[in-house]
């Protein structure tokens, strides 16, 4: 390669073109202009003949390339191309939608053999990428088949959006003839079950109770001050009566009425829940109860029959719930100081060891406070979330884009309680491909070695000796 001006990409290329072809490849560019320059050096190779003792030292003469130290950021573009990628009706009370890029308008749906008007309750993701339609009738929940025309904007063969017309079969994975089969031989064993208790003189019911609806609450034994209660029901809500919702806090051995409130929530990209904007309770299925929780207290939940009812007028049972918020002492905090990052609106995100997010915390002013940690190790992600739409945007190579920077703590944290743990972090300190710790890393072991024996191949089919610590394979 002759010496001069030059841009760099990479491409990882999954059809062997050479080419940038589909937006599955993952690419990386730099928007800077590289000169280039050789000029002789030495390198020394130590031979071990163990771990203590040398067995030889050499040197040999090689020509240095420069640059030697370019690191590009690889990103996967947002895959525009849109197209229906799935239809299905896996439960009989409801049918999934879902394509490979969202619209902003939802499908228009026309039914072929039922009407469609009123016909849905409908849950779609914020993208509107997928899209669940719950069968409000039970007369539609009953009907094995749903035929119905699907008009939606999908991608022609020219990359341009045209209206496109489907004609779907939604059928049901189980048929109402084998629904009511089972539900027929679950009544004969509750009758006899009753016949039963009735010879031997005990308590017995002449009417099968209806299935009752199972909700989800996750309260564990000892809430986070900083926690809430999730509520999970498998079909959307008609109603939630939070008079028939009681929450108590023990103080000097009685009990009071301790306040809360009830909203509807979604999971945020970060895998936490986020409160929907001006919804109303009814029609979600997922809830959050938000108390005002003081550390160290007792506290009792208890919900009456009937408080949450499904669109299928399926109604919650009773429930009693204790639980105790952690004291103070059970906890670790963490007070951060970005290094550079004043004025820069920031996402810190704390990880566990999976790199689940357990934590996140927007900040603009150069220092992140998390509280409430649990004594544990964790890890940090930094993304500078440039255009303050709270989540990570990837870039656009035919736009000039960069995908938006991503920085990792270079080590981990461990909590313990009652400490207040204090960093401060450059996020810019150290090389990006060395930053995240070897625990959370998903390539791990012969990484380098990986590297190295590719890179040497590469090499040899360009017909160029390979130097290993050169980036120009």
């Amino acid at each position: 390669m002759q010496n001069g001006k030059y841009r760099v990409y990479a491409l990882q290329d999954a059809d062997g073109d050479y080419r940038f072809g589909q937006k599955s490849e993952k690419i990386a560019f730099s928007t800077e202009v590289f000169t280039t320059a050789a000029f002789p050096d030495t390198r020394q190779d130590t031979l071990w003949t163990d771990t203590l003792h040398i067995a030889s030292i050499s040197r040999s003469k090689y020509t240095h390339f420069t640059p030697d130290n370019i690191v590009l950021r690889a990103f996967n573009e947002v895959f525009t191309s849109r197209y229906l990628t799935k239809n299905e009706r896996v439960n009989h009370d409801h049918f999934v939608l879902a394509f490979s890029y969202g619209d902003k308008d939802l499908p228009k749906i026309k039914g072929l053999n039922f009407n469609e008007k009123d016909a849905f309750v409908i849950n779609a993701t914020s993208t509107n990428d997928s899209i669940v339609y719950w069968l409000r009738d039970t007369a539609l929940v009953n009907q094995d088949t749903l035929r119905m025309q699907v008009q939606y904007m999908a991608t022609d063969s020219l990359g341009e959006l045209k209206l496109q017309t489907d004609t779907l079969e939604m059928l049901s994975k189980v048929s109402y003839a084998k629904r009511m089969k089972d539900k027929k031989k679950a009544f004969e064993k509750w009758q006899k079950q009753q016949e039963k208790a009735k010879k031997k003189g005990e308590p017995y019911d002449s009417i099968m109770p209806p299935e009752p609806l199972k909700l989800k609450f996750d309260v564990p034994t000892t809430l986070n001050p900083d926690q809430n209660i999730l509520i999970t029901s498998p079909v959307p809500l008609s109603e939630v009566d939070t008079s028939k919702i009681h929450l108590y806090a023990k103080h000097d051995s009685l009990w009071y009425n301790s306040r809360f409130e009830v909203q509807a929530v979604k999971l945020a990209p970060n895998g936490l829940p986020e409160a929907i904007p001006d919804a109303e309770l009814p029609l979600h299925e997922m809830y959050q109860l938000l108390g005002e929780w003081q550390p160290g207290i007792e506290y009792s939940l208890e919900v009456d029959s009937a408080a949450f009812v499904d669109i299928y007028g399926n109604c919650s049972m009773k429930l009693k719930n204790g639980f105790k918020v952690g004291s103070n002492d059970d906890y670790c905090s963490l007070l951060l100081t970005l290094v550079g990052m004043k004025d820069q609106n920031c996402i810190v995100q704390l990880l566990d060891r999976s790199e689940r997010v357990v934590k996140e915390v927007i900040t603009e002013d150069g220092t992140a406070e998390l509280f409430y940690l649990k004594p544990e190790t964790y890890y940090l992600r930094l993304i500078v979330d440039s255009n303050k739409n709270g989540k990570w945007d990837t870039g656009d190579f035919e736009k000039n884009i960069q995908p938006e920077e991503v920085y990792y703590f270079p080590g981990k944290l461990e909590c313990r309680a009652k400490w207040d743990l204090t960093e401060t972090w450059d996020p810019k300190a150290k090389e990006l491909y060395k930053q995240k710790p070897a625990e959370i890393l998903k390539q791990k072991g012969d990484k380098k070695k990986t590297i190295k024996r590719r890179n040497m191949e590469r090499a040899k089919s360009l017909g160029i000796e390979y130097i290993p610590g050169q980036t120009g394979l």
